[in-house]
């Protein structure tokens, strides 16, 4: 086994070996899991699996995630980590770690970035405090900031603290006659064609359906023995037997995660979403979850950002909002990394100019169908 030792004076990481992606299942995230990294192994990403032993004595696993960028370099990518004992440093931490992956990763790989974990609670920016070397992603992989809702409460104390409105939508989508339930994996094709409508709503790109395919299929297969074991379902809502929103959502130990949402531009009179995400937190509860993560908002309810809706519907339900740190990289080939963070920019606006630009299609298309249509707008 492969191994790099450091235990001089000071230093807080003692130890860091290579091990079997298994030890990543008893991880506290799933994006750290042994699950995500087989997962994440389909789509062009190599997965490699640390212990980091701290100057505590306590060991702790690390995923890193590998793919090509180009001239035949790579990134690695550790996804909402490293895992830390409380009382260890965190600039002190994730530098000396670095600096140990350099040392273990092949030659090719121009940079290391870093999704840190740590968060605060009240504040937009956080007061983590990272060494000169590290330098903020152009690009934040995972969005930064969240909600988490409180699992731990009954689910009328859950409904009690959202905001009246959102009280309000899902009794009425109750009403209604909304019907919620847990789909098959043969019935994925439901979610993706409301997805690829929400993608024109919205200007979302998204992953092919091979991709979604293989997360469902993924945890039904996994033969983990940790307690943490996935488990990701497909919840659909169906109106008078009209498909108008669906959403994934994964489950893993006292963590439920709401990852994709799709919806349909007809019957949204219905409140279809709001449904459905009770019907997985009730669901979560039942499963033994202790917190439901929304997964991802803007920074704030700035009028201006392209998402605001995204951060008032989810902030509607109550729950804390939490500011992660964000991406950080450390690199290892500069002159690469200079480069790469540029292309990153340029790709990152014409992002922007994309998002844009479907938006508008969508629209024209939808004012199109509404006249030949009316009664299904």
């Amino acid at each position: 086994m492969e191994m790099s030792t450091n235990e001089e004076t000071g230093q807080v990481l003692r130890n860091l070996q290579v091990a079997d992606i298994s030890v990543c299942d008893e991880a506290a995230s799933f994006l750290q899991s042994g699950f995500w990294g087989r997962f994440k192994s389909r789509f062009d990403w190599e997965a490699r699996a640390f212990l980091a032993e701290w100057e505590n004595g306590e060991t702790k696993p690390l995923l890193v995630l590998r793919r090509k960028i180009a001239f035949g370099f790579s990134l690695a990518y550790v996804p909402w980590g490293p895992e830390l004992p409380s009382e260890i440093p965190c600039d002190r931490a994730i530098e000396e770690l670095a600096v140990k992956l350099k040392e273990m990763l092949p030659k090719n790989t121009a940079l290391i970035r870093f999704d840190l974990p740590w968060f605060d609670l009240p504040k937009i920016e956080t007061s983590v405090s990272m060494p000169p070397s590290f330098i903020r992603s152009a690009v934040d992989v995972q969005v930064p900031d969240t909600v988490i809702i409180d699992l731990t409460q009954p689910i009328e104390s859950i409904m009690k603290n959202m905001k009246p409105k959102w009280r309000y939508n899902v009794r009425l989508a109750l009403k209604r006659g909304v019907e919620v339930y847990q789909a098959g994996i043969n019935e994925l094709y439901i979610f993706y064609t409301l997805l690829a409508n929400t993608s024109g709503r919205d200007g979302i790109l998204v992953h092919g359906f091979d991709y979604y395919k293989s997360l469902l299929e993924s945890s039904n297969t996994e033969t983990e023995s940790s307690p943490k074991k996935c488990d990701a379902r497909l919840y659909i809502a169906k109106h008078d037997g009209t498909n108008v929103a669906a959403i994934i959502t994964l489950f893993r130990g006292n963590e439920a995660v709401y990852l994709y949402g799709a919806s349909s531009d007809r019957k949204r009179n219905l409140m279809a979403p709001y449904a459905l995400q009770i019907r997985a937190m009730e669901d979560a509860k039942a499963y033994g979850c202790t917190q439901y993560d929304l997964f991802g908002i803007p920074p704030n309810e700035d009028p201006s950002h392209p998402m605001v809706g995204l951060y008032r519907f989810k902030t509607g339900f109550g729950g804390k909002i939490i500011h992660r740190a964000g991406g950080w990289d450390y690199p290892y080939w500069h002159i690469v990394y200079w480069f790469f963070r540029r292309a990153e920019i340029l790709r990152k606006k014409f992002m922007v100019f994309k998002k844009s630009q479907m938006i508008r299609e969508h629209f024209a298309e939808r004012e199109k169908f509404s006249k030949l249509f009316p009664e299904e707008y």
